[in-house]
């Protein structure tokens, strides 16, 4: 445990560092480590200690840059959405909603190249849409626990300064992150384990603060910017590769690619289904066939007393429907004790 909580409190600090350069984020960077040592439900309220830590040091040391105008139009939507959100934590794994978020935050990577001679495009939204990105928000974070680079964007567009973004997202997300705080609790989101690593992550917010006091004002716009596309473009990949495994595990999920003789064989397995795509080539011609596996109750009386007839000692027999372009046939293979013993096909 004591290591886990130094990797965390390094990891942490690195992690809000990085955060205050690239605009916000450290909730995503850190989820897919939390989600190791945390039960996936617990995780947002992890975070959400450390955060709430974060934003409350981050607003008394840049109180003086918050532009108040998004900040209020922005929370005042943000809060009933985060009730909603926390509540349906209790219904909705969060590991589904994540796969779109990364696909959202790696599809910020042209941004990633502009130039310098390039001008980041200044776009200041209606009061209406700033209502609706705080409704957004609250509701995401709820959920999650963490969308701090999710809508970076939103801020890097505004055409705030450095130190005036780090200040109005600190401003907008202090309330949320203790309104969640009481809401997991009530929902029973929040355990020892949870606080105790929480607690970890919200002392590495405090030194993290105190470090960008000095270090943010030397950092240019531009850079700034291209610093904080980059880390959305790579907390999405590894937001995806974490929760595609992780609903991957949940529905026992295995993808495999084999090469075979003279072809190229994908086998996906979700839950009980089996899927098979093969393609084979040869000197006459090429074929892609794709295959699945079916009970034997699927087949016609004649075909199940001809593979019941080959079973010999097996114990287990699996047969596979098979779909070429202009054919369908069947295979049958037989296992006794776990190993395949015989493989058939037949029309």
């Amino acid at each position: 445990m004591w290591s886990a909580l130094i990797i965390i409190t390094v990891s942490s600090y690195v992690s809000f560092l990085l955060s205050a350069l690239c605009g916000g984020g450290a909730g995503l960077i850190l989820m897919p480590l939390l989600g190791g040592i945390l039960p996936v439900t617990q995780v947002p309220a992890a975070l959400s200690i450390g955060t709430f830590t974060n934003s409350a040091s981050r607003v008394a040391v840049f109180h003086k840059n918050i532009c108040w105008h998004i900040v209020k139009y922005f929370v005042p939507a943000a809060l009933p959405a985060v009730v909603i959100g926390a509540w349906l934590l209790k219904f909705i794994n969060p590991a589904y909603l994540e796969i779109i978020m990364g696909l959202f935050l790696i599809a910020n990577l042209p941004m990633v190249f502009k130039k310098s001679s390039d001008t980041y495009e200044v776009v200041k939204p209606t009061n209406f849409f700033l209502a609706f990105i705080g409704f957004l928000a609250g509701f995401l974070s709820g959920l999650t626990g963490a969308v701090g680079l999710l809508f970076n964007r939103f801020y890097l567009r505004y055409g705030l300064t450095n130190q005036e973004i780090v200040a109005t997202r600190a401003a907008n997300e202090i309330l949320l992150h203790l309104i969640k705080l009481v809401l997991y609790s009530l929902f029973g989101l929040i355990s020892a384990k949870a606080v105790t690593i929480g607690l970890a992550v919200a002392c590495s917010a405090l030194l993290s603060t105190v470090t960008v006091k000095w270090v943010l004002p030397l950092l240019s716009e531009f850079y700034f910017k291209k610093i904080g596309y980059t880390a959305m473009v790579l907390s999405g990949v590894v937001m995806l590769f974490q929760s595609g495994t992780d609903v991957m595990s949940m529905n026992k999920g295995n993808i495999s690619l084999k090469l075979a003789a003279k072809g190229v064989e994908a086998k996906v397995q979700w839950q009980q289904a089996n899927l098979s795509l093969e393609y084979t080539y040869n000197d006459d011609d090429d074929k892609f066939s794709y295959e699945r596996v079916i009970p034997i109750s699927d087949l016609s009386q004649d075909r199940q007393d001809y593979v019941l007839s080959q079973k010999g000692n097996a114990d287990r027999i699996v047969i596979e429907a098979v779909y070429e372009v202009d054919s369908q046939s069947y295979e049958a293979y037989y296992y006794e004790n776990h190993r395949l013993v015989r493989k058939i096909e037949f029309d």
